[in-house]
């Protein structure tokens, strides 16, 4: 019977099958509760000339989401994160207090191939494109951007995207993530570096690269070495060998790469065998229907998440009660759901730049690329560590980490253990 209600579980949670987009997050007048920037200018007074996705009023800014595929999950919430932070901003009067943003979505289903496809039709009808989800699309438009000349944020974390002219990233990448999370671990959580046996669980691809290469980094400077590394390919379901090498190799605590999916699957297996290592994930890992499954228990007492997302309703945070304002105003059968925290400061961080391109005179391709290179740190009201854009080889992108438990009783089903945490060292990683 025990068998059997894992069997069920897992197929529960394959079907929540979701990609590393990852994960796991204001606009005001104040540096207090909104997004800011180092260079604030006028208000863009006079008339602007129109260009591709500028009729001379309205903005058209693209969204290539997954909205019906496998990861329509996240795509969801984080394309209900952008809305609901243009509809507020709207009601302001828009970009600069006087540009209302139009939204164009399209659907990727998560398929590279589909992503080129949207991306080639809306391209000409909108000056940005808001939201792409996921590395693996991300990676088959990049190509097209620089061609057209046209700016985009990633939804994603990957530290590639740090030095891409034609991308404005937000958040702390996995690396930054996994380096953060060991060296909290190991210096002031429960770790023994004479003791503790690492190992490592990564998806055998770029995602899982950038996370392993922080546990090497971190490595390096704790003084650890990593045991053991076993990989898995997206779209397995049967972690059985994983779960098999790890505890052969005597493993007690792991870096965790994966996709939400997985964590059911491939934890759910290693507590059916009775293996209960301490388990450390980066943001993509975590969705809250894992807070409400029967793995919730072995979750409580053997997984930490690393991201850089406050705990929904924490308005101590001063980003999260705008947040929280606007959501009650604009989406009120929204959940409390980290991707939508993620698309809300994603749509922030465009209209940081469309309102410096406007403060320009110039909303063209080439004008918001200047903009790009002039903009200066965005804050994000703690939603999620200030970046630093401008020329791509001068990016400085957030260093710190949010350390979260399994609490299955919180909104999300995490609450931070420690906020804003950032190991000595991790500036020294280049990026």
């Amino acid at each position: 019977m025990k068998t059997k209600r894992w069997l069920r579980l897992l197929a529960v949670l394959f079907s929540f099958a979701l990609v590393a987009a990852s994960c796991g997050d204001d606009d005001d007048e104040s540096a207090d509760d909104g997004d800011t920037t180092e260079d604030t200018g006028d208000d863009g007074g006079g008339e602007l000339e129109e260009a591709p996705g500028f009729d001379g009023e309205t903005i058209r800014v693209g969204i290539i989401s997954d909205l019906s595929g496998p990861a329509a999950v996240i795509g969801e919430p984080l394309t209900n994160g952008n809305r609901v932070f243009f509809e507020a901003l709207n009601a302001e009067g828009g970009i600069a207090g006087q540009y209302p943003v139009e939204l164009v979505e399209v659907d990727s289903t998560y398929n590279p191939a589909t992503g080129v496809q949207v991306y080639n039709q809306i391209k000409e009808d909108v000056a940005v494109i808001g939201q792409i989800l996921g590395t693996p699309v991300t990676n088959a438009i990049i190509e097209s951007l620089e061609q057209d000349g046209i700016i985009a944020s990633p939804a994603s974390l990957d530290s590639l995207w740090v030095r891409e002219p034609n991308l404005i990233p937000v958040g702390a990448p996995y690396q930054i993530q996994m380096i953060n999370g060991f060296d909290h671990y190991f210096n002031e959580g429960d770790g023994d570096v004479d003791s503790d046996v690492v190992c490592a669980l990564v998806q055998d691809d770029p995602y899982g690269e950038a996370g392993l290469a922080g546990l090497e980094f971190a490595a390096e400077n704790i003084g650890f070495e990593i045991e053991a590394i076993t990989r898995y390919v997206s779209g397995d379901t049967d972690f059985s060998a994983q779960m098999n090498e790890l505890e052969d190799a005597g493993c007690t605590v792991n870096a965790f790469v994966a996709l939400p999916s997985v964590t059911g699957s491939a934890l759910g297996a290693a507590a059916t065998n009775g293996y209960a290592p301490q388990w450390i994930g980066t943001s993509p890992t975590w969705i809250n229907v894992l807070a409400q499954s029967e793995l919730a228990p072995y979750l409580e007492a053997n997984f930490t998440v690393i991201s850089d997302a406050p705990d929904w309703g924490d308005t101590s945070v001063p980003g999260m009660e705008r947040l929280i304002a606007d959501q009650e105003e604009y989406a009120p059968d929204q959940v409390p759901d980290g991707y939508f925290i993620f698309g809300y400061y994603e749509a922030q961080s465009i209209t940081a730049l469309l309102e410096k391109a406007v403060e320009l005179g110039d909303l063209s391709r080439e004008g918001i690329q200047t903009a790009l290179e002039e903009l200066g740190t965005v804050s994000y009201g703690g939603l999620t560590g200030d970046y630093t854009y401008g020329p791509p080889e001068e990016r400085v992108p957030p260093r710190n980490s949010n350390i979260a438990a399994v609490v299955p009783d919180a909104p999300n089903g995490l609450e931070n253990q420690t906020m804003d945490y950032e190991a000595d060292y991790v500036d020294d990683f280049e990026l």
